[in-house]
């Protein structure tokens, strides 16, 4: 019995032995796969943060471009009449030429007294539009805003001071659109 008993205990031995080594290789097979799920769960994790860097990259860039859009937008319109202003103030300058003639025949003051009202009228839609003539004559010369055209040494007058205009110059908002051409003192 006692041999019987030794073949038992060597029978479940060698059977705890082959569980065990059964055992070992499935916690090796589970650490291997839980080792190869860790490295595809930091490729995942990398690749999301690589993805929401791009997303949050083309978003920023998306905002950015609106934003430029909408300045550009705006600038546009802000300035939209500044090529008609150039374009008119030729024309207008002709008017002020016609209206500073003196004349004493009484048709030709009925025209001129016509130039005038249209004169105001182009002065006045130029103006809700934000194109303003730049004042210059008895004021300090700006090169910003006034383009010398002659000095001239006056009595009485301080140096840098505009004497005379040549041509009226025009400023749309905030933008120059052309300058005066002056006279300066020396």
């Amino acid at each position: 019995m006692s041999e019987t008993m030794n073949e038992k205990v060597e029978e479940i031995v060698e059977e705890s032995e082959v569980v065990e080594e059964a055992t070992v290789e499935v916690v090796d097979e589970a650490a291997a796969k839980i080792e190869e799920l860790t490295k595809e769960i930091e490729e995942l994790k990398r690749q999301l943060t690589e993805a929401k860097n791009d997303y949050y990259k083309a978003y920023a860039d998306a905002e950015n471009r609106k934003k430029r859009l909408q300045q550009d937008f705006d600038t546009n319109m802000k300035y939209r009449i500044q090529s008609f202003a150039l374009d008119i103030l030729p024309a207008i300058d002709n008017f002020e030429r016609a209206l500073s003639t003196a004349t004493e025949d009484e048709a030709l003051k009925n025209y001129q007294v016509g130039f005038k009202m249209i004169y105001d009228q182009l002065m006045g839609a130029l103006k809700k539009e934000g194109v303003e003539q730049i004042e210059a004559l008895d004021k300090p010369f700006d090169p910003n805003f006034h383009n010398a055209i002659m000095a001239e040494k006056v009595e009485g007058v301080e140096s840098d001071m505009v004497i005379q205009e040549f041509q009226k110059g025009y400023i749309l908002k905030d933008r120059l659109i052309r300058p005066s051409m002056v006279k300066v003192s020396e």
